[in-house]
């Protein structure tokens, strides 16, 4: 159990933290193509539908993504304020690709691709312009992915390298290192301004 500590004027308290990050929940005009979308994409299953709420899974949890119907909504706004990209880590680089290549045959392609340092991520656009990351962890340990954030590189560019995902997998395939793959070179200077806000 993680718990974070807060002092006080006599004594230390334990306060408790989340144990995980549950789910995610979205609204949508487009309900059976967001399920279809998603069922697909996260090789998740339906727990629970009906016309008006979905909850999909692709674990022991009873739901990570849920649906609500709601035929009126209007398109999301170029450039409003909100969440920018939900992410879900990959055990392994191959389970990385596999996925990229099973998405792929089925006409679900990256809208962009970054090693970020701490992740290797590839970017997918829902039906309803929401981004999802598909991600692997480029670090052992989280004490090493911390350490990359103080690092010059990480000052200099705090946003990544893009990649073309076809290349990566083609590396993979020919056996070359996981570590070598995912190691990010220099580039120079990329700011936040280059990071694509929809």
């Amino acid at each position: 159990m993680n718990n974070a500590t807060q002092n006080n004027s006599a004594t230390t308290v334990a306060v408790p933290v989340p144990a995980k990050l549950a789910h995610v929940v979205l609204r949508t005009s487009q309900f059976q193509q967001m399920q279809d979308w998603y069922l697909r994409v996260l090789a998740a299953r339906t727990i629970y539908a009906d016309q008006g709420l979905a909850f999909l899974t692709y674990d022991e949890e009873h739901h990570r993504i849920a649906l609500l119907n709601a035929p009126d909504l209007k398109p999301q706004a170029e450039g409003a304020a909100g969440v920018h990209h939900i992410a879900f880590t990959y055990a392994t680089l191959g389970d990385l690709v596999i996925t990229y290549e099973r998405l792929r045959g089925l006409d679900i392609v990256p809208v962009y691709c970054t090693n970020h340092g701490p992740t290797t991520s590839l970017y997918y656009q829902d039906p309803d312009g929401n981004q999802i990351e598909l991600q692997v962890d480029n670090f052992d340990t989280i004490e090493e992915a911390t350490e990359f954030f103080y690092s010059e590189d990480f000052a200099e560019n705090p946003i990544g390298v893009d990649f073309d995902p076809a290349v990566l997998a083609q590396r993979y395939h020919a056996g070359e290192g996981d570590a070598v793959i995912k190691r990010r070179t220099r580039i120079g200077r990329r700011g936040l301004d280059s990071l694509p806000l929809r």
